[in-house]
């Protein structure tokens, strides 16, 4: 390996969110980015929470397309969606538990305008646990600065979740 990747290797493994620019600009506007970015994927997960579809409107582009790829009994299916609204009607609709989507290994990736953003998750009903995978954000900043989900793509199963299931 040469030198400066194994330096990258090195600095990439001690933060928890790590944040890579293609170009690179001074720190602190990455900085900045990452958690302007980060606070929209947040954002998300809280409206989940409180089964809050105005919340959960709110962070998605209008032109977002959701993708989703599953995998039950060996058999493999992916659905894409264009627009958010079926999401966003099903986190409104009423229900008994509390959907909470919990993450972790989170990495994000900065250039100018766009951000691509890919973290483990795990998704509970309550207190039980229904399936893990990995979720893939792409978000764009608008013209106001603001920035806003394009796309998400999520792998969803049940195997392989042991980091999320397993007692304290």
């Amino acid at each position: 390996m040469t030198l400066p990747l194994v330096m990258f290797l090195a600095a990439s493994a001690v933060s928890p969110v790590r944040a890579l620019r293609a170009q690179a600009p001074a720190n602190s506007t990455l900085a900045a980015d990452t958690t302007a970015v980060m606070a929209v994927i947040t954002r998300l997960f809280d409206g989940m929470r409180k089964s809050d579809s105005s919340m959960v409107r709110s962070v998605f582009d209008s032109r977002v397309r959701m993708i989703t790829v599953t995998s039950r009994g060996g058999v493999r299916r992916t659905t894409v969606e264009n627009g958010a609204d079926n999401f966003v009607k099903a986190v409104g609709t009423p229900h008994a538990d509390v959907w909470d989507e919990r993450i972790a290994n989170e990495k994000v990736f900065i250039d100018g305008d766009l951000a691509s953003v890919w973290l483990d998750y795990a998704f509970f009903a309550g207190a039980k646990f229904s399936h893990c995978g990995v979720d893939h954000f792409l978000l764009v900043r608008g013209e106001g600065g603001a920035w806003s989900i394009l796309e998400l793509a999520d792998t969803r199963r049940t195997t392989g979740c042991a980091q999320w299931t397993k007692p304290s």
